[in-house]
């Protein structure tokens, strides 16, 4: 197997506008959890967006969980998860 080449996915991929702007909202998304005190750093968790849209960060869509459980959502093209669990 090939390896990545990072410096070519990120001009390719990770320096458009689009997916800095995602990339800050899932940051500011974690921000949030910290400064309430439902996640720390290292504590093996994701914060969950509960409809899918990682720009709506208020506090009633968000939820901390398991890395292995937010990451186990099968997902469509659109990044919708298709059987979200509450």
């Amino acid at each position: 197997m090939a390896e990545r080449n990072l410096r070519k996915e990120y001009l390719n991929y990770h320096s458009k506008p689009e997916q800095k702007k995602k990339r800050a909202a899932r940051n500011a998304a974690r921000a949030k959890m910290m400064k309430a005190g439902l996640v720390r750093r290292g504590d093996g968790r994701d914060v969950d967006h509960k409809n899918g849209s990682t720009k709506d960060n208020s506090m009633k869509n968000l939820r901390a969980v398991p890395a292995s459980v937010n990451r186990s959502y099968k997902r469509t093209k659109t990044a919708r998860k298709v059987n979200p669990k509450d």
